[in-house]
């Protein structure tokens, strides 16, 4: 088993006691109009961990297709939109044949997939190594819209400093377009020194030119930040540096600006002033390990850094941003999420418009990705979990006519089934992209258990899903809940939970269902189907279990489905 990458650098954080967080949400907000969409399998456990799953979407073409390229830790897969799988999954380090030397063997893992919507094209990314020096970066430019064909190839030189964490955005300018890519420093791959903020020629990338350049900038003793990454058919005005983000203080995000000139090998980078102030928050687990799970073992929050990706988006009268991170939100954790504006005539002159912290129970809900699309429609992808559900794959959002700062009701869209053991170490990163083709679909991918395992537990599996937030033209769709959300059965007997199904739109007949049902045991609704209502209607889920029935706890999903939308939620279920 490969040992698992190093962990990245921890930002000192405010500790002690709970901020009063005064942009908590302690209740869900209201239905969205949410249509689930298409959800299939990505690429499973592969000897890695942790996955670092992510990918991109491209547009629909002539022929009616269209590619989603998942990338995790050490492969990659291409899907079309319907979920069949296309390519792989293969190496990573198999993209870099042609090049040789260490991004052709190391595998090393922390990829990036981007789709440059406005050039129709692909990049791919990874470390060209993560144990020892010479350190690098890989990058992969694919040739045409096909990501299953040829690529132009290159690798930048970090010589004795590790490149670690590398995130990657698009940023299409008229004059200065770049590539633009974010790293923390460690020197021998030990010590921390600071971040690099880096500009990659975009155009000659592109054009598959020999050796592009790329301008790279120090932030000393900082680092965790991101770039700016372009959503939407309408680039940043021309001369809009690129801009990165992290946050400085338990009250501030920093903003940085680099202009580059690739002609002249040369460029400038500003630190934005002052600080953008934000409401308080205390860093998720102290930027550390607490996410529980319903097992002894303890996850990484990874709740000392901005959480990819740091979505940005011109509208007519001004460009907009963004992202999420993980704070404490009284006994648990949420998901803390900004929107920055700014006016068309100073696009990169941010400030805050709408905060919120998402945390509507006592669950923890972290690893979060956000995005917006066409319509200023907001959506964050998470993990969710607690001593009582298994990490779940969930998301929430928000339509523009909704109070600042609120997200409406929470959906699942994979059920977890078991807890990750021996290894704290969740996710890194997870991505939430827009469909270019309708400017309105959100595609999410994230990791989660199927099974528990009594071995060291590298079984993770992914999920990648699309649906769409707002809009009267949706069909019906539908919200479930639970309650309780776990049970405890003994042996030659059963126990019951109450399923509400609450409409959205418009009624419909739900169909529901349970699955991951443990030998020995049945289930039955009643009734089955439910008419769905505005007020919510119920079913009564009976879990019997013989006299032989096996024993423990068992992660179960109640799924419901109209024809048009499908949901599942977990259901904890103990036999005795």
């Amino acid at each position: 088993m490969p040992a698992p990458k190093p962990l990245p650098p921890r930002k000192a954080g405010p500790g002690g006691p709970s901020t009063d967080d005064k942009a908590l949400q302690r209740d869900e907000g209201p239905p969205l109009g949410i249509q689930s969409k298409t959800k299939f399998g990505g690429v499973g456990a592969n000897g890695y961990t942790p996955p670092d799953a992510n990918i991109a979407v491209g547009k629909t073409n002539s022929s009616g297709v269209g590619y989603v390229v998942q990338m995790v830790n050490s492969q990659i897969a291409v899907f079309n939109k319907s979920g069949a799988l296309l390519s792989g999954p293969t190496s990573l380090s198999s993209l870099w044949t042609g090049l040789g030397g260490a991004c052709a063997s190391s595998n090393a893992g922390d990829p990036i997939v981007q789709y440059d919507s406005l050039a129709d094209r692909w990049l791919l990314s990874e470390l060209g190594s993560s144990g020892s020096a010479p350190y690098s970066e890989c990058i992969a430019v694919s040739v045409t819209n096909d990501p299953r064909g040829g690529y132009y190839l290159y690798s930048y030189d970090f010589g004795g400093s590790l490149n670690d964490y590398p995130k990657f955005g698009v940023w299409p300018t008229a004059t200065n377009s770049a590539f633009l890519a974010t790293y923390n420093m460690f020197t021998n791959g030990q010590t921390f020194t600071g971040a690099q903020l880096c500009a990659y020629d975009r155009n000659a990338m592109l054009s598959g030119a020999t050796a592009p350049a790329a301008l790279c900038f120090t932030v000393a003793n900082d680092g965790n930040f991101l770039p700016a990454d372009v959503d939407g058919a309408a680039p940043p005005a021309d001369g809009t540096p690129g801009l990165f983000l992290n946050f400085e203080s338990g009250s501030s995000l920093r903003l940085y600006q680099l202009s580059p000139d690739f002609t002249a090998m040369s460029g400038t980078l500003t630190q934005g002033t002052p600080d953008i102030a934000v409401a308080a928050f205390t860093q998720a687990c102290n930027g550390g390990v607490c996410i529980p799970q319903p097992n002894s073992q303890h996850l990484d929050s990874l709740g000392d850094r901005l959480m990819y990706r740091l979505a940005y988006r011109v509208f007519s009268d001004h460009a907009a941003m963004v992202v999420n991170h993980s704070v404490v939100a009284g006994s648990s954790v949420g998901v803390r999420w900004y929107e920055l504006r700014a006016p068309a005539a100073t696009p990169g002159q941010f400030s805050l418009y709408q905060q919120g912290t998402f945390a509507p129970d006592a669950a923890y809900r972290w690893m979060g990705s956000a995005a917006m699309d066409g319509a200023g429609n907001i959506a964050i992808g998470y993990s969710k979990s607690s001593s009582s559900v298994y990490p779940s794959i969930a998301f929430t959002g928000r339509t523009p006519d909704m109070p600042l700062g609120t997200m409406g009701t929470e959906t699942i869209l994979q059920a977890g089934n078991g807890a990750q053991t021996t290894y704290n170490r969740w996710g890194d990163y997870t991505a939430l992209r827009i469909d270019p083709s309708d400017d309105t679909t959100f595609w999410y991918t994230n990791e989660y258990y199927p099974r528990n395992s009594v071995f060291f537990n590298f079984n993770w599996s992914t999920a990648i899903a699309s649906f769409t937030v707002g809009g009267s033209s949706n069909p019906p769709d539908f919200n479930l809940s639970a309650s309780p959300s776990s049970l405890t059965v003994k042996r030659g007997s059963s126990g019951s939970t109450n399923v509400t199904v609450t409409a959205i739109n418009a009624s419909s007949s739900v169909n529901l269902s349970v699955s991951g049902l443990p030998k020995g045991t049945s289930a039955s609704f009643s009734p089955n189907p439910v008419t769905a209502t505005t007020n919510g209607a119920g079913s009564t889920l009976k879990i019997s279990a013989n006299r032989n029935a096996s024993t423990g706890q068992f992660g179960l999903t109640i799924s419901g489905s109209n024809g048009s939308a499908s949901h599942g939620i977990p259901l904890v279920v103990t036999v005795q």
